[in-house]
């Protein structure tokens, strides 16, 4: 049987009197041709893959909101006078029409007994006058003349009265007082602050939205809120109201959420992050570790029929949970690497891809 190549080569070899050249040719015949075994192993690289598929999407809205609250004022007096009575405590709940503050009113009360003799007597006199012209003792003009001067002493006394009703400062709807701002012995003119008080039953949360949402936007759409003040809590709410402008500066329109408050954990003035749940519509959604950020440039790894890689340029939507909505660049069907894009450049070759529908995002990036 003739020998091979390989094996007169060993012989001659051996029988040379450089016997330290064996080593060496053993290592080059068992290794075949290491070039073109190495080129084969690195130009396949380890990744993982997804195929692209439409899904249902919900587009969330973030911004940011104040809260307000559903009914707020300032309690301030009408007139000067000297403060008599302090009805309430910094922090009370108060029902609508309570008493708060009694100011003195002497001098209206003694102006209101005069007017109330007066308007007696004047009435007295028109009913006597009235019996006399039935009698046609008096004239007809005399009387009417008697019942002017009756409805005047009725409307002084009105005047009084009302007068005397501005001493009471009373709360205009039922809510909680703040800090009591006056004390009695006092004196305090029109304007002068009593207390706030707020009605916090329901809070209201304004927020902006772009105005390329408008089509999207509706009143009863769900509306999540969360503050710095309770970490981990969530607080809904409903969109009750719609600006009816859009901000021309801006580009904006403002967008009225309202929560239910009955544990009065929010507080007016604080600061809540609003997340607005828009409809679901269908959309190419991707995990967010498959996309390559390189500046205001984001692509992907599209996997070519023959295993290798191109680049894909992508437009990208909302994001939630890890997954990214894409706009624009990529079609259902697509295939793209998912885990190991930081390993590839243009046209390299992928190597044990699995091609996975829908799959969950991997915990990092090769």
């Amino acid at each position: 049987m003739p020998m091979s190549r390989r094996t007169r080569t060993l012989r001659r070899a051996a029988a040379s009197p450089f016997p330290w050249l064996l080593p060496c040719l053993l290592l080059a015949a068992c290794g075949g041709d290491p070039a073109a075994q190495g080129r084969d192993v690195a130009a396949a690289i380890p990744v993982t893959t997804a195929v692209v598929r439409e899904q249902a999407w919900n587009d969330v809205i973030r911004a940011l909101g104040t809260a307000k609250a559903h009914e707020s004022v300032t309690v301030t007096a009408k007139v000067s006078e000297t403060v008599q009575q302090v009805h309430f405590e910094s922090g009370d709940e108060v029902r609508a029409g309570a008493p708060l503050v009694t100011l003195s009113g002497q001098q209206q009360r003694a102006s209101l007994a005069a007017a109330e003799a007066t308007a007696a007597e004047a009435e007295r006199l028109y009913r006597r006058q009235q019996e006399l012209a039935g009698q046609q003792l008096i004239a007809r003009s005399a009387l009417d003349a008697q019942l002017a001067t009756r409805d005047a002493a009725r409307a002084q006394v009105a005047q009084i009265r009302a007068n005397l009703a501005d001493r009471v400062i009373r709360a205009p709807f039922a809510g909680v007082l703040g800090i009591r701002l006056v004390s009695p012995g006092a004196l305090i003119t029109p304007g002068t602050a009593v207390a706030t008080l707020d009605d916090i039953s329901h809070v209201y949360v304004d927020f902006p939205v772009p105005e390329a949402r408008l089509a999207s936007l509706a009143t009863g759409q769900r509306v999540a809120a969360t503050s710095a003040a309770y970490p981990g809590r969530a607080f809904e709410g409903t969109v009750s109201t719609i600006e009816a402008r859009v901000d021309p500066a801006t580009r904006a329109l403002t967008v009225r959420g309202d929560f239910a408050n009955p544990d009065r954990s929010l507080r007016p003035g604080m600061l809540l992050q609003v997340q607005l749940q828009m409809p679901e519509r269908k959309a190419l959604v991707l995990p967010e570790i498959a996309v390559v950020q390189v500046g205001n440039d984001s692509y992907v790894w599209r996997v070519k029929p023959d295993d290798t890689v191109e680049r894909a340029d992508v437009e990208l939507g909302s994001r939630s949970s890890g997954r990214v909505v894409v706009d624009k660049g990529l079609a259902a069907g697509d295939r793209i690497v998912v885990d190991g894009t930081g390993k590839l450049r243009a046209g390299a070759k992928i190597a044990d891809g699995v091609a996975r529908a829908g799959a969950p995002a991997p915990a990092g990036r090769g």
